[in-house]
C-alpha cells in the first residue's frame, strides 16, 4: 500500500471518543494522527466475515473430524 498518501477529515467525532484517542496516542508517545493512522491500518489489515467464509469454504476438510465424532466428543466433554 506504498506510495502516495491520502488525507481524511473524520466529521461528528464525539468528545470521548476523541479524548480517549488522544490519551492512548499520549500514552504510547505518539501524535493523535500517528496513533489513529496505525489504528486504521490495523483495522484494515483484518480480514472482513465474508473473507474468511470464503476462506474456509475453500479448505479440503475430508480429513477433519466427522459430525458424529465432534457431537460425541462434547457429549464426553460435558459428562
Amino acid at each position: 500500500m506504498g506510495g502516495m498518501t491520502t488525507t481524511l477529515y473524520v466529521r461528528d467525532v464525539p468528545p470521548e471518543v476523541a479524548q480517549v484517542l488522544k490519551e492512548r496516542a499520549a500514552a504510547e508517545g505518539k501524535s493523535l494522527s500517528a496513533y489513529v493512522v496505525a489504528e486504521l491500518a490495523r483495522v484494515a489489515s483484518r480480514p472482513t466475515n465474508a473473507e474468511i467464509v470464503a476462506r474456509l469454504r475453500t479448505r479440503d476438510r475430508a480429513d477433519g473430524p466427522s459430525t458424529t465424532e465432534i457431537l460425541d466428543a462434547l457429549a464426553d466433554a460435558r459428562r
